[in-house]
């Protein structure tokens, strides 16, 4: 049996889970210390005008742990810090992590809001079975998000000027020397207020299409949240950047002509009434915002598909644009490929601009929410 996974390996045969299996996994909600929650304290001194994508130290996160029985413990609120990790924990050895990333926002009447967590606590759900580790259920992980969100409420930027990024991570810290599951894990979420993900702001991206190396591969980790998946793509976002691009677009490793993904986002094309997004086959992940855009296209009258895409059709593209939790909805003002930049055109009615008004518009509370994606934290 693999030690630290048992309880979870029948959970994920389908994204959803159970009530049933949650309920006898579930552990007790992390205790609060009242004094961390001052509804009176001002706002942190930072200039919110100009906010960047850059570690910003916060007052507190959440920790849990989980031993070989695959339950987690009691989880509680600490002050933000270095944690201690064994030089033979799992995480540092052999990779075993996932992270997720999801945002709090602040409305004008400084009510504040989380979107759609319970999709990250799944997704984080799927990525462990495949990583051979034991996850939070999604009670748990919701609440600990809240709490992280609540505990650190001065760092949430005024409405419009940003939003308090919240970082859950789910590690194998127990120590391992041979290649194995790890014998404990720890989930921890910290926080950090953000504005835009890319250094130009709100310009329009300008990305390159790498045909020699690949992000994710047939039977990999790439459809899931892995930490594995980040660091190999370093080396050509660095090329590119070097060169005066925003990112890099990454074709298929099989057939090396249809488009996967940007290093840390999903891709769009927009031909007509068509919405296109690269289908997701365990080799790009599924998106939180990616999803949401498709329904909002699909409200709006756009036909949505997920489908193989050739980088050929990037030419004929009437509008392209890439989407995530961090980067938010960023339209692209050029593509790279084979020597050749294709150029797009930019205006105030492109359809990104028309999905991203609607998505902040729900999330800022001025458009009705009729699926329940927004979670108010109380």
């Amino acid at each position: 049996m693999i030690r630290g996974a048992a309880c979870f390996r029948k959970l994920f045969q389908s994204s959803a889970v159970s009530s049933e299996v949650a309920a006898k996994c579930y552990t007790a909600q992390a205790a609060v210390q009242p004094a961390i929650y001052s509804s009176d304290e001002e706002s942190a001194d930072i200039d919110w005008d100009n906010l960047g994508f850059n570690l910003m130290q916060t007052d507190y996160m959440y920790m849990t742990k989980c031993s070989d029985d695959g339950v987690f413990r009691k989880g509680q609120l600490n002050r933000y810090g270095n944690i201690n990790l064994s030089p033979s924990a799992g995480v540092l050895n052999y990779g075993q992590g996932l992270f997720e990333g999801t945002k709090a926002y602040r409305r004008d009447d400084g009510r504040v809001f989380l979107f759609r967590p319970e999709q990250n606590a799944i997704r984080m759900q799927i990525g462990a079975e495949r990583m051979c580790m034991p996850s939070p259920t999604t009670d748990q992980f919701v609440d600990a998000v809240k709490q992280t969100a609540l505990a650190n409420k001065r760092w949430i930027p005024p409405s419009g000027k940003g939003s308090l990024y919240i970082r859950p991570l789910l590690i194998g810290t127990g120590p391992i020397l041979g290649l194995a599951p790890a014998p404990e894990y720890t989930f921890l979420v910290y926080a950090c207020p953000v504005g835009n993900y890319f250094k130009q702001g709100t310009a329009p991206l300008n990305l390159y299409v790498e045909e020699d190396v690949h992000r994710a591969s047939r039977g990999g980790a790439g459809g899931v949240k892995s930490i594995t998946n980040y660091a190999p793509v370093l080396k050509a976002m660095k090329n590119a950047k070097a060169n005066g691009y925003s990112d890099v677009l990454y074709l298929d490793a099989v057939n090396k002509k249809y488009i996967e993904e940007v290093s840390s986002c999903n891709i769009f094309l927009v031909k007509g009434n068509v919405l296109s997004t690269p289908i997701a086959k365990g080799t790009i992940l599924e998106g939180i915002t990616r999803k949401s855009i498709m329904d909002i296209a699909h409200d709006l009258g756009y036909t949505v598909e997920e489908r193989l895409i050739e980088a050929d059709e990037l030419i004929s593209a009437d509008e392209v644009f890439c989407t995530g939790t961090a980067v938010g909805v960023a339209p692209v003002g050029s593509i790279t490929y084979k020597g050749q930049r294709i150029e797009y055109k930019i205006s105030s009615d492109l359809s990104c601009k028309q999905f991203y008004s609607r998505l902040v518009g729900i999330q800022r509370g001025v458009i009705k929410d009729e699926r329940d994606w927004i979670v108010e934290i109380e």
